[in-house]
């Protein structure tokens, strides 16, 4: 059975913002004991600091941080150069860094180098909670339309390998149950044949032609008297079915062969189309009624 695609859209609940892992990356004790105080006192659980910023980048490898609130101007190395590394070693597409400046000009310069919003200071305690809550907001979201999309890409192969069962499955039960199997593609030229049906049709191929590697085209074809005596409403009625990409069951039609004895055929097909709901071509399975018929016959004399 075919299961159907069920993954249901992410949605972030507070208790994951709340229990986000957070770097506070300060030179001054003091900002960063300001910073953690705040966030203990609405709920933040899981809030480390450093006042080195040469750790930065292997802290964040090791943890994976949700949020690094990081100062711009620090000795050693000022928080420019701390992003430029977590640009280049990071292999999380999105940089989850809120910068904390009291210089009005380094806010745009910071959003060029990858931070994602930036507090200023001194620290405005509405600003501060506003500006994590949302900035965590959206990046879990982030995170989880990433594994939302590893999931979905991986029910779309299940789906596919399903599908692609199904398929051989549906390919040999109308084997078995009919003299032959055929598909065609949008051209109508014959992709797949099974059974002997180029044998009934009285069909042909020119010496030399390759119809295991490529589709059998009517240039193929050797049209000859075996070809002929087919009823013509029959055929042109049928044709005009697969023109207009119907699906057909049961089609009776006749042919009157070389030697003058009658053949009739019963033939079902169906259209194919693909994810894109464009036509592809045809399949479908016939049957030799007069063999079926004179087999009956036979069985039934005593």
């Amino acid at each position: 059975m075919i299961t159907p695609l069920a993954i249901k859209l992410p949605s972030i609940t507070p208790a994951e913002i709340f229990n986000a892992s957070i770097l506070i990356v300060d030179d001054q004790q003091s900002n960063i004991s300001l910073l953690e105080q705040l966030l203990s006192a609405s709920g933040y659980t899981a809030v480390t600091s450093t006042m080195d910023p040469q750790q930065v980048c292997t802290l964040h490898r090791q943890h994976h941080y949700d949020l690094i609130l990081l100062d711009l101007q620090m000795p050693v190395m000022d928080g420019f150069e701390v992003m430029a590394g977590l640009n280049a070693n990071n292999d999380d597409a999105y940089l989850p860094v809120l910068v904390l400046t009291a210089q009005p000009n380094h806010k745009l310069r910071a959003l060029q180098a990858g931070a994602k919003d930036f507090i200023s200071k001194p620290f405005d305690l509405i600003e501060v909670q506003t500006r994590i809550h949302n900035m965590l907001e959206v990046r879990l979201l982030y995170k989880k339309l990433e594994d939302y999309n590893k999931r979905l890409e991986q029910t779309v192969e299940e789906r596919t390998a399903e599908l692609r069962a199904s398929e051989a499955r549906y390919r040999s039960l109308t084997e078995l149950a009919s003299d032959w199997y055929w598909e065609q593609d949008e051209h109508m030229h014959f992709t797949k044949v099974s059974g002997p049906v180029r044998e009934m049709l009285g069909i042909q191929i020119e010496p030399g032609v390759d119809t295991e590697s490529r589709p059998i085209t009517p240039t193929d074809l050797v049209h000859n008297a075996a070809t002929s005596g087919w009823n013509d409403s029959e055929r042109n009625y049928l044709q005009a079915t697969i023109a207009a990409r119907q699906p057909f069951l049961d089609f009776i039609f006749n042919r009157t062969n070389a030697d003058g004895t009658h053949s009739r055929f019963q033939v079902s097909g169906e259209p194919m189309f693909n994810a894109q709901c464009r036509f592809i071509g045809y399949r479908g399975i016939g049957v030799e009624l007069s063999h079926l018929q004179q087999s009956t016959t036979t069985a039934g004399d005593p």
